[in-house]
């Protein structure tokens, strides 16, 4: 008896696949062949027969497409298309060529098929098992209508998490490998191999990191302005707007917030629109150009979108313009829960408004918002919007495919959309991922947020 019991609790656990093949009948241990056979055994019909559909269709399917998807994704094709002499019509026609990336998108779904059938083969195991404990132990085995009930009460949060789940797997998940794969082929314009390609293994990484080729090269320099331009994006934008924010809040300054109102108001309006405004507004002719020679105090245009430093800063400065007014709502929350026994406490102890704002006002900002500066600092990498519709990454191309204000996420626009290397744009997207992980989870392991979650000292 004890014996059972202990088996009651193994169908349980994330082992109960191996107890099931270790422990189970013969009934239970043909199910690995036979799904459905250990539910049916057990007067399971209908639900043992759902299992067993689900097996015929994985096997009908992968006989008719799914090993040829599998095949296909190792060779990736070939067969180009063939100009064929038509004798009956007295014309050449173009037998079908083979289309790869087809090859490449139907292998890796294939593959999240069959990952999904495992995954309803454990479950047929699982099963199996649980009604053959609970037919020793004489308890009661639940029918298919009883299990349907316990998906809308016990289990509830499975049937809700299904759907979205799915959608994940299918729109995310699934586009992701598929852009992984792509990395670790010739998909590109060079060598005309947009139809047909095929694996090339760790070159492309090879090439995006190498020094000695144009792509690596402009990788490398893409990459030290979107540090330099995230770095700047972020903590002037974080620093200025907690400023902005206390000298709102004082308890001096009247009028709170229509002074809020009126900083909101850029946040208002969106984004693209602000920016194409400042874009007119600082071409060589545009009004702030025209303004100051008009004035006499320039005798040429300044290149504000023409010279590369000049670029640089131009939209670092109007980046802070649409951000601070978000760090300021941000912060001004938090300020106003900062214990005021602690302003009090330093004000006798002869604190001055510089020191207070170091030594009590940044560090407890700090402690409350680092997961938000990691937040914005990962959102400033991959700022597109600001790049591409100011600059639109110019000026002055950096090797033949980027230009000087160009970060990874718009040079990677450029090398898929507009220049057609495939395969380096899904490395630059890889390495663009690694790098925030890497420098994400570093940044929040050594801060007071994670270290010392209970309470800032």
């Amino acid at each position: 008896m004890a014996i059972f019991q202990k088996r009651v609790k193994e169908f349980d656990t994330p082992y109960a696949v191996s107890a099931a093949v270790k422990n189970g009948n013969a009934a239970t241990k043909l199910s690995m062949l036979i799904m459905g056979f250990g539910s049916i055994a057990h007067k399971q019909v209908l639900k043992g027969l759902l299992y067993l559909a689900a097996e015929i269709g994985y096997l009908w399917f992968m006989i008719q497409n799914g090993f040829n998807c599998l095949y296909h994704l190792i060779t990736l094709g070939g067969q180009e298309k063939v100009e064929v002499w038509n004798e009956a019509k007295g014309v050449y026609e173009y037998s079908g060529g083979d289309m790869t990336i087809l090859f490449l998108l139907y292998g890796v779904a294939t593959i999240f098929v069959t990952l999904g059938f495992i995954v309803v083969w454990r479950a047929n195991m699982k099963s199996a098992y649980e009604v053959e404990c609970l037919a020793k132990e004489g308890k009661h085995i639940k029918t298919l209508k009883e299990d349907i009930a316990e998906l809308l009460n016990r289990k509830l949060h499975w049937t809700l998490l299904t759907p979205p789940l799915a959608g994940i797997l299918v729109f995310t998940i699934l586009p992701l490998v598929f852009m992984i794969c792509m990395a670790f082929t010739s998909y590109s314009k060079v060598d005309d191999r947009l139809t047909i390609f095929n694996w090339v293994g760790f070159k492309n990484f090879a090439t995006v990191l190498g020094m000695g080729n144009s792509i690596g090269k402009t990788f490398w320099s893409v990459l030290a302005w979107t540090l330099v331009w995230a770095v700047f994006a972020t903590f002037l934008n974080y620093l200025l707007g907690m400023i902005l924010a206390i000298v709102i809040n004082r308890k001096t300054t009247r009028i709170k917030g229509f002074w809020r109102f009126c900083f909101m108001l850029s946040a208002a309006i969106p984004q693209f629109v602000s920016l194409l405004l400042m874009r007119t507004l600082l071409k060589d002719n545009g009004l702030i150009n025209v303004m100051l020679m008009n004035a006499g105090i320039i005798s040429s245009p300044l290149p504000f979108l023409t010279d590369a430093t000049w670029a640089r800063v131009a939209v670092i400065v109007i980046n802070l313009w649409v951000g601070i007014p978000f760090t300021m709502l941000q912060v001004t929350g938090i300020l106003q829960n900062i214990p005021a026994e602690l302003y009090e406490a330093a004000r006798v102890d002869g604190a001055g408004p510089v020191t207070i704002f170091f030594k009590i006002t940044l560090p407890y900002m700090l402690f409350v918002t680092t997961p938000y500066l990691i937040t914005t600092f990962t959102g400033n990498i991959n700022n597109f919007n600001v790049i591409f519709l100011l600059t639109g990454g110019a000026p002055t191309p950096v090797g033949s495919t980027a230009g000087k204000t160009d970060l990874l996420v718009t040079w990677l626009y450029k090398l898929t959309v507009d220049q057609q290397y495939y395969n380096v744009g899904a490395v630059v997207g890889i390495l663009t991922f690694v790098i925030l992980a890497i420098v994400s989870l570093l940044t929040y392991r050594n801060t007071g947020s994670y270290k010392n979650e209970e309470g800032f000292q």
